[in-house]
């Protein structure tokens, strides 16, 4: 079977041009699919039938959250309609598999006060410090996700116009306006921190570890997870806060929602749209707590 994925990941890649991330994560869903077979002695891709799948697809249900049962569900869709289309199987067992229905949470956001103290956490005094503000303003004034922050270049950025180029999910690639603080605490960085964190070394990389190495997702998510604390906000915050935090305070300050879109990278303005329920949510929240007659 093993042979059957790595065709299907080589489709995705060549054909769909889709990126490593997503490609990994179809990888590590296959993996687990293909185990389960394995502990039900199905070795025949042909043997597959559609109660196989539910049974799997049971069997997560204790573990795992609907979100990630849901991208197990497209994960086997997809596999199995390529063996169909590629008439490996002569059926698609997957087919009528319904995708579970996702609950729209709507995630935390940071107030603009809060944002005001996780910006102002980091030491300016040292060469980290210098990075981690450089990486906070740039997030914020941005959107963008952790792993693109982790891979942005150097020539990515354009300081004279402003602008930052970047690939996001699929291999997209967006424009997005950087901001006049975003700017000046990236030329501190790039004047200031960033030789001493290169050490003589070659590198592409904007944000850089010790040594110039690069500075990974893991790595920016424990920045931000300590300098949250630092600055005593009680909310759990993760990277992914500041792109919420972003799109929000764009729309309350009168943002279009296609323009979020753009900037955020969503394929579908029904993701983006998220952010309106967010901004209303806040609304009624500052009604009640103000309104003389709530």
């Amino acid at each position: 079977m093993e042979v059957y994925v790595e065709a299907f990941l080589d489709y995705l890649k060549v054909e769909k041009g889709l990126a490593a991330n997503s490609i990994l994560s179809y990888h590590r869903d296959l993996k687990k699919y293909i185990r389960f077979l394995a502990a039900r002695h199905i070795g025949e891709i042909k043997s597959i039938k559609r109660e196989e799948i539910v049974d799997f697809l049971f069997t997560l249900r204790k573990k795992n959250a609907t979100s990630s049962i849901a991208r197990m569900v497209s994960s086997l869709k997809s596999f199995h309609r390529f063996l169909f289309r590629e008439k490996i199987t002569r059926d698609d067992p997957a087919e009528l598999i319904d995708t579970p229905r996702m609950d729209k949470n709507i995630p935390d956001i940071l107030s603009g006060d809060e944002v005001q103290r996780l910006l102002k956490s980091p030491n300016p005094k040292n060469r980290q410090g210098i990075r981690d503000r450089a990486m906070l303003e740039l997030m914020y004034a941005t959107g963008l996700r952790v792993s693109e922050v982790s891979t942005l270049t150097v020539e990515n950025i354009n300081m004279d116009v402003g602008f930052l180029r970047c690939r996001g999910k699929g291999s997209k690639e967006r424009i997005v306006p950087l901001g006049g603080m975003a700017r000046k605490f990236i030329l501190r960085y790039l004047e200031t921190a960033r030789p001493q964190l290169l050490k003589n070394k070659n590198s592409t990389y904007l944000f850089l570890a010790q040594g110039g190495r690069i500075l990974s997702r893991q790595s920016i998510w424990k920045m931000i997870k300590r300098l949250v604390k630092e600055a005593k906000i009680k909310k759990r915050v993760t990277p992914h806060t500041l792109r919420h935090s972003f799109a929000t305070h764009l729309l309350e300050h009168g943002a279009d929602l296609r323009s979020v879109q753009e900037m955020l990278g969503h394929a579908s303005i029904t993701t983006t749209q998220l952010y309106t329920h967010i901004n209303r949510s806040r609304l009624k929240e500052i009604h009640t707590r103000f309104h003389p007659r709530a």
